[in-house]
């Protein structure tokens, strides 16, 4: 019986020995795998100070530059006008040395006091300082990195452990083939670089202005793909995203560069056009089912730059007379564009055509459209401007100007005409003021 109990307890060390075993075994396996992770992260933060030392040394490049530059431009703006004075004093004493040598006591007392007086004016223009360098061949920049140096050589682990406590989460890893543009629409996407076993409750997404100017928040949430729309045309965005949990907000991201489009590729919107409106041709084309002006607008919105767009008349009975132009997106859909305070436009018929804001006529002109016509349209948020054309050629004078905030296109018609949205368009050149 005695034995019989020995061996059961024999039995049960065996048995989680050969657990154990199989536990070193896992074990070697997850030192793998951590080792290479924990390689990766290593290379990435040593690789994210090397690049950020070249960008530096770069920066400081164009400062020796410059100097060197400076100092150059320096001395042979100075040895140009040394060797200038120094012909006219040398062409001068030539001069005097040949008048000195003519027998004609005379004739040299005739041009003697004038000749003094050259001299002397001569004399008096090499001032204290003329003949000494404005800049010397030295150059005085300091760089001092002895510090920087010893904190390189003094790098090191941390002897605490990951999972001595809990922390915040890594920097996510911008995923670049899920970073892309269209129109004025940006799409990101990232993943979690180190798995810490720190949960992560959600990422923040920051867009700077456009323009190199202050971050903003454009999204916080739990989702690991975000499309920003209503971005500038024209722009290049720096994007970066950092994650949070309990425990506090973790780093920044690398920063990523994303290009909107240059111009503008929009349709009709048949989420805001009037319910007369029907749209066709994959929402390019526009008719509508009332004797009355009713409104659609595009899909674009512009606060920023140059964008032109045409509309082409495909259908033109009876003489009415469209309107083109934009609109704020909550312009009044069941009436001419143009009546109200939120849109600017320019209505036309077959013979002419006015400017219209709200409910204001302006400049009439004469000539029309007819079926075939096109109607383009110059929205130049540079110059805050808009004007009309007819056929490609500029339809009477600037019609807006001082114009700020978001427009987007609008276009109102009846039931006797049709037309078709062509985008994407180079901006006219010869533009009449």
């Amino acid at each position: 019986c005695q034995l019989s109990q020995a061996l059961n307890g024999v039995s049960d060390k065996a048995k989680e020995a050969k657990e154990f075993l199989v536990q070193l075994k896992n074990m070697i396996q997850q030192i793998q795998e951590n080792g290479v992770e924990f390689e990766a992260c290593l290379v990435a933060q040593c690789d994210s100070l090397i690049e950020a030392l070249t960008r530096q040394k770069a920066k400081l490049l164009t400062k020796v530059t410059k100097e060197k530059e400076y100092k150059l431009k320096v001395v042979r703006d100075q040895i140009t006008h040394c060797t200038m004075k120094l012909r006219q004093t040398t062409g001068m004493m030539e001069y005097c040395l040949e008048v000195l040598k003519e027998n004609d006591p005379s004739g040299f007392l005739q041009i003697s006091d004038a000749l003094i007086k050259r001299v002397t004016s001569s004399q008096d223009q090499w001032v204290k300082g003329a003949l000494e360098p404005k800049v010397g061949p030295d150059f005085d920049l300091t760089l001092n990195t002895d510090s920087l140096m010893q904190t390189i050589l003094q790098l090191d682990f941390c002897q605490g452990k990951v999972e001595s406590g809990p922390s915040v989460p890594a920097a996510p890893l911008l995923q670049l083939e899920k970073c892309c543009t269209r129109n004025n629409s940006a799409t990101l996407g990232w993943r979690v670089s180190v798995p810490t076993g720190c949960p992560i409750e959600g990422y923040i997404l920051e867009l700077d202005d456009g323009n190199g100017g202050q971050y903003r928040e454009v999204y916080v949430g739990k989702e690991t793909v975000c499309t920003v729309d209503g971005l500038h045309f024209n722009s290049s965005y720096n994007a970066r995203v950092k994650a949070y949990n309990g425990i506090g907000v973790g780093p920044y991201s690398k920063t990523v560069v994303l290009k909107t489009s240059d111009v503008a590729w929009f349709t009709f919107d048949p989420t805001s056009a009037h319910r007369d409106i029907t749209l066709s041709n994959e929402n390019q084309t526009a008719t509508c089912s009332s004797y009355d002006d009713r409104v659609v607008l595009g899909t674009a919105a512009f606060s920023k730059g140059t964008h032109y767009w045409e509309v082409r008349i495909d259908r033109y009975d009876n003489h009415p007379d469209p309107a083109f132009g934009v609109a704020r997106i909550n312009t009044m859909k069941e009436m001419m564009l143009g009546k109200d305070d939120k849109a600017w436009a320019m209505y036309v018929d077959n013979n002419r055509s006015w400017f219209m804001h709200n409910n204001s006529h302006t400049n009439r002109a004469e000539g029309g459209i007819t079926k075939g016509s096109t109607v383009g349209i110059l929205l130049d948020l540079t110059k805050r401007t808009l004007t009309f054309f007819i056929n490609k050629e500029q339809h009477g004078p600037t019609a807006f100007d001082n114009l700020d905030g978001v427009f987007v296109p609008a276009v109102s018609l009846n039931r006797n005409v049709q037309v078709t949205l062509l985008t994407g368009l180079e901006v006219p050149k010869n533009l009449k003021q």
